[in-house]
């Protein structure tokens, strides 16, 4: 077959027929891209395509788009990690402590340290099963206090209340809300909080909606640390969870509901704002 007759097949000139190279490849036009997803993706195993392409924005990528992301993710088989559940039960409340009514249903946040929010969960070690507390910022979404121990006893929660206390030091009138669990209604934890003139707020019987927030922090600790991690000890896993919420979920996480950016971030965002408004003021 001559070299016209199998141009005329191929649809192609002559000079493009010997102008073509077989040992010279196209380059993948998102190779570099590709690069940045998986790197982003080994950072963050629970990121989606969006949270993925808001990233990559914050990394000089402006143009891409989330179906650009999300096809590269499902040709790369980037899936989010998933674990089956194993449920230990973490708050009792049947006890004659007194309980508060759910204040924080009624509240409009407007800024930090109006509203803070607090729960406990699990973790299993290969031997035992270990215990975090937690208080976080409901406006910033920012974890603001934790304690970790191999207990329930209300010490546990009284830690992280007093971290908490310690970083912010808010001033009278901050509402405190958290499930109705023998740790929260004790009388030391509530005589805490009312000694720094805290409303103190808890959910209603039976309904876990009440504190969405701090369960949804509870799902992204658990898929995004705990399951991907074997901790050798409590002193191991105590090292690697404040790693976790100290410097990738407060400083690195985005978080769709702080248009997409990390907690620290935000509320770095509120001050600059705070700032540039009474300057606006003062020279008016």
């Amino acid at each position: 077959m001559t070299v016209q007759r199998m141009c005329d097949l191929g649809g192609v000139s002559r000079a493009g027929f010997y102008r073509f190279d077989p040992e010279v490849q196209a380059l993948d036009p998102d190779l570099d891209l590709r690069d940045q997803i998986q790197r982003i993706a080994l950072e963050f195993p629970s990121y989606g395509r969006l949270r993925i392409t808001r990233e990559l924005k914050r990394r000089g990528h402006k143009e891409v788009g989330h179906r650009r992301v999300g096809r590269i993710m499902r040709e790369d088989n980037l899936l989010c990690l998933r674990r089956r559940k194993f449920r230990v039960i973490t708050t009792d409340s049947n006890h004659p402590l007194r309980v508060y009514p759910n204040l924080a249903a009624s509240m409009e946040l407007t800024g930090i340290d109006q509203l803070w929010i607090a729960d406990i969960t699990y973790i299993r070690l290969e031997l035992e099963f270990i215990y975090l507390a937690v208080v976080l910022d409901a406006f910033s979404r920012r974890v603001i206090g934790w304690a970790l121990d191999r207990h329930l006893e209300d010490d546990l929660a009284i830690g992280a209340i007093k971290m908490a206390l310690h970083r912010r030091k808010p001033v009278p009138g901050l509402t405190h809300h958290s499930d109705r669990g023998v740790q929260y209604a004790s009388n030391d934890y509530t005589g805490l909080l009312k000694e720094h003139g805290i409303r103190i707020s808890m959910s209603r019987k039976g309904n876990p909606y009440d504190n969405a927030t701090c369960e949804s922090f509870m799902k992204t600790l658990k898929y995004e640390e705990v399951y991907r991690q074997e901790y050798q000890d409590i002193a191991d896993a105590r090292r690697c969870i404040e790693q976790f919420l100290e410097k990738i979920y407060n400083g690195k996480r985005l978080h769709s509901a702080l248009d997409y950016l990390p907690p620290v971030e935000f509320e770095r965002s509120l001050s600059v704002a705070a700032s540039t408004s009474q300057s606006k003021s003062e020279t008016t």
